[in-house]
């Protein structure tokens, strides 16, 4: 099985090398967390902050739709 986590400075995927959170990363956190999406996007917005270190030089935007704006 693929390992679909965070690869840090860089976040990427360190199963498939996409940029994190990767489509099988994003279905297989909408499956473990089918019954508390709050928690799922209070664990992305932990995430999304630590990624703001390491990404400072993405937009803000940008950082928040590959991290929050799919969760909907």
């Amino acid at each position: 099985m693929t390992n679909h986590h965070p690869t840090s400075p860089t976040w990427t995927c360190g199963g498939c090398g996409a940029d994190w959170p990767c489509g099988p990363g994003r279905r297989k956190l909408l499956a473990e967390y089918r019954d508390a999406r709050v928690a799922l996007a209070l664990y992305l917005a932990a995430q999304l902050v630590t990624a703001g270190r390491d990404l400072a030089r993405l937009p803000a935007g940008q950082l928040h739709h590959r991290f929050l704006g799919w969760t909907r």
